[in-house]
C-alpha cells in the first residue's frame, strides 16, 4: 500500500497519515524526517542536502526525490509507505513517478484531505499555544477551562506568529499555486482519492479505512 497524503497547511492530513501508518503496519514518512536522518547519519544524500541548507536554499527537488527514493527501498517499507509533505510540486510529481517506474512500482493513492479555506483560518486562527509547558488548545474544539489560561500549569496561552490569519492566508496561496495542481496530476493519472477533512478526524480516518479496506 504506496499512498501519498494531500492537502492544505492545516487540512489534518499529517495526523491521518500516522494513523493510517499505524492501522496498516507501514511507515508514515516525511521529508523533514529524511533530510533529519540523513544529515544526523552522515549519508552521501545527507551531506549534498546539508550544503544547500547550511545556505538558506531549497534542497532541489532531483536531491530530493533520491532522498525518498533511498527511503522507500529500506526493508520497513516493503508492505508500502505514507509520504506526507512530498511531492509538493509538479517537476517533484513526475520526479517520483519516473524513479518508482525505474523500480517497476507505483504508487496506489493520492489521498486529498479536502478542507476550504474559511475552514482552515477558522481551525488554525483558534489555535492558541502554552508558553510554558507547550500544550495546544483551540477556543472552540478544545477550550481551556480558563480563557487565555493553560489547564496544565497555569502559564499564558499564546496565538503563534505562524497561527495568524495572514500568515495562514500566505501559506494556503502559495499551496493553491503549486501544489494545488498535484491534485489534477493524480486525477489524470486515476490515482486520486478525495475525504472530506471538514468532518470529525474520527469519520475521515473512517472515510480513509473505507477506501484502503480493512
Amino acid at each position: 500500500m504506496k499512498l501519498i497524503m494531500l492537502g492544505a497547511p492545516g487540512a489534518g492530513k499529517g495526523t491521518q497519515a500516522k494513523r493510517i501508518a499505524a492501522k496498516y503496519g507501514i511507515p508514515h514518512i516525511s521529508t523533514g524526517d529524511i533530510f533529519r536522518a540523513n544529515i544526523k547519519n552522515g549519508t552521501e544524500l545527507g551531506k549534498k542536502a546539508q550544503t544547500y541548507m547550511d545556505q538558506g536554499l531549497l534542497v532541489p527537488d532531483e536531491l530530493v526525490c533520491d532522498l525518498v527514493v533511498d527511503r522507500i527501498q529500506q526493508s520497513d517499507c516493503e508492505k508500502g509507505y505514507v509520504l506526507d509533505g512530498f511531492p509538493r510540486t509538479i517537476p517533484q510529481a513526475e520526479a517520483l513517478t519516473a524513479a518508482l517506474e525505474k523500480l517497476g512500482t507505483g504508487i496506489d493513492y493520492a489521498i486529498n484531505v479536502e478542507v476550504p479555506d474559511a475552514n482552515i483560518l477558522n481551525r488554525m486562527g483558534g489555535r492558541r499555544a502554552c508558553l510554558g509547558c507547550g500544550a495546544t488548545y483551540h477556543v472552540e474544539f478544545n477550550p481551556p477551562k480558563q480563557e487565555g489560561v493553560c489547564d496544565t500549569c497555569g502559564a499564558e496561552l499564546v496565538l503563534r506568529d505562524d497561527d495568524k490569519p495572514e500568515t495562514v492566508q500566505k501559506r494556503l496561496d502559495v499551496y493553491h499555486e503549486q501544489t494545488q495542481p498535484l491534485i489534477d496530476y493524480y486525477t489524470k493519472a486515476g490515482k486520486l482519492a478525495e475525504v472530506d477533512g471538514t468532518k470529525d478526524m474520527d469519520d475521515v480516518f473512517a472515510a480513509i479505512v473505507d477506501l484502503l479496506g480493512e
